[in-house]
């Protein structure tokens, strides 16, 4: 544009002018003391996080984080507190925190816990596993002493157990860390010997008592030695004696009947033969969790099976959407076509619909009873189990999956067709190709310049797809090898089951450790790809 034909513009005048001085006003705003202002009030919040922050490292006794929390507040405040200084910093700070925070530091974590035995069970550090080991380990005896219980709360709303000595009347407040002795004036008792109110406490009854029924059963009063006392029901408790003995010089655990001895594995847990004491606690167990994907059967078999099905589902979702968005694409592409727009926009209907209501939609329809589908089917007499049945619940996966994903090739399919020169369709027709021929040698390889990495980035998110699986079929349905594998999991929807929802207990360093298994598959499969697609850039 020329200097003549600037100057012969209107100048802009009005609300005109105004819109366009609107954002050099907004930046203007905050250059002044209201910036200033604006400044010291997010540093005064930083610097708020920062200290609850050490305030809870240091309670943990976590010093390493405790020294990095303050050089990193430091450096925030010395950043944007000296003006002129590290102006880019100033700008790079934000972005740069929130990608440890949200992708560094999971990643860490995750490959962290993958070289552990954090599971269910495993979970405590060694000391307080001892102590749990020796809590759960507490045995009734004949002889021990029984007692008439009331559960409450203290003043400060902490569960107390009100206790009267069966044999010698004698009374008691028990807590978790203590048996305190108290005169019998405290306790109010009814005529059957029940205990209904107390000095300074709150007996609990009705909902109460019902709420804090499963407290109970995991409060353990000391009273001598290794002794404890626990509720047994609501309104009795009995005094339970150690089967076990901890030897801290040894470090073992010592069986009083028959002096079995439990000597810790190194992979935490005390162990004698076969026979594991619980919880266990929490270690590093390098690549064990890894070896057991390839020597243990319970585990190999469904991992190969759901990894066979999720390159299957990914590869044939990817490959029917992109041709039948593709397809449309073209139909849709045609000049002169009446209701052209109608069309198209019927079709990005399923794009436009978050994808989570698609998927209970579709769940409802295929219901095996009372679905839409089975029952126009059943007018023909045709009934289809689609998500009962293994081998349709996988067409059913791979049919919605299609559905919700080709708006996505079809859009894409349809700017990559515009931008294909048409010049080259007609010379391909003069030169006698065929349309099948024209489409096969010039459009379909100039469209993949542009559509190949879009295909690739889809078939990484359907080798993902977590949500398609789990709330369409939830994984099954069962296929009978008493694994928490069901028909149609993927490896995602695997690995969220071995943490969250197997059967035994969640075992996160096993999920993390096939977690790490998928980022290296796909991003393998990725660059294989992508390196396969560079030849097609010689084409455009």
């Amino acid at each position: 544009m020329t200097a003549s034909a600037v100057s012969s513009q209107p100048p802009r005048t009005g609300i005109r002018a105004t819109a366009w001085s609107l954002p050099s006003r907004a930046v203007a705003l905050f250059s002044g003391p209201a910036g200033f202002a604006v400044k010291i009030a997010l540093l005064s919040i930083a610097n708020a996080v920062g200290l609850w922050a050490l305030v809870i490292l240091a309670g943990r006794h976590q010093w390493t984080a405790v020294g990095i929390v303050v050089a990193v507040t430091a450096v925030i405040d010395a950043l944007y507190l000296v003006p002129g200084r590290a102006v880019p910093a100033k700008f790079l700070i934000p972005g740069t925190f929130f990608l440890i925070a949200f992708q560094v530091i999971p990643v860490a974590y995750t490959i962290d816990v993958a070289f552990t035995n954090y599971s269910t069970g495993h979970i405590l550090k060694k000391p307080a596993a001892i102590q749990q080991i020796k809590q759960v380990t507490l045995a009734e005896t004949a002889n021990g002493t029984s007692f008439t219980m009331a559960p409450a709360h203290d003043s400060s709303g902490n569960l107390v157990l009100l206790l009267v000595d069966d044999q010698n009347g004698k009374t008691y407040v028990g807590t978790s860390k203590s048996l305190t002795p108290v005169p019998k004036s405290t306790f109010k008792r009814s005529a059957d010997g029940s205990i209904t109110g107390a000095t300074g406490y709150t007996v609990l009854t009705g909902a109460a008592l019902i709420t804090v029924s499963k407290d109970l059963s995991g409060l353990v009063i000391p009273s001598g030695g290794d002794n404890g006392i626990r509720a047994e029901g609501l309104d009795t408790a009995v005094e339970l004696h150690p089967t076990l003995r901890y030897n801290a010089q040894r470090d073992v655990f010592v069986r009083i009947s028959d002096g079995a001895v439990f000597h810790d594995n190194n992979r935490g847990s005390f162990v004698h033969g076969k026979e594991e004491l619980l919880p266990g606690w929490k270690v590093y167990v390098g690549f064990h969790n890894f070896s057991r994907l390839i020597h243990s059967k319970l585990i190999r078999g469904p991992f190969i099976r759901v990894f066979i099905w999720t390159l299957a589902f990914a590869t044939l979702t990817v490959f029917l959407s992109f041709a039948l968005g593709l397809f449309l694409a073209i139909t849709l592409n045609k000049q002169g076509l009446r209701l052209r727009w109608l069309y198209r926009s019927a079709l990005i209907l399923p794009y436009a619909v978050p994808g989570f209501l698609s998927l209970l939609v579709w769940r409802g329809l295929m219901n095996d009873d009372f679905g839409v589908i089975n029952k126009l089917l059943g007018h023909i007499g045709v009934h289809v189990p689609w998500l009962f049945d293994a081998n349709w619940a996988k067409v059913s996966v791979i049919v919605v999956s299609t559905w919700l994903t080709v708006p996505y090739f079809f859009l894409v399919s349809l700017g990559a067709l515009q931008s294909i020169p048409s010049e080259l369709i007609e010379a391909a027709r003069v030169d006698g190709a065929s349309p099948w021929a024209s489409f096969r040698k010039v459009t379909l390889p100039l469209l993949l310049v542009a559509v190949a990495p879009l295909m690739i980035a889809s078939f990484a998110f359907n080798f993902n797809n977590f949500g398609n699986i789990y709330l369409l079929t939830g994984g099954g349905p069962s296929v009978g090898d008493n694994t928490v594998a069901g028909a149609t999991d993927i490896l995602i929807s695997y690995t969220y089951k071995i943490a969250f929802a197997a059967g035994l207990g969640q075992d996160y360093g096993l999920a993390s450790a096939v977690g790490i298994i998928i980022f290296f598959i796909v991003a393998a499969i990725s660059w294989v790809s992508f390196s396969r697609t560079k030849a097609l850039e010689n084409l455009a």
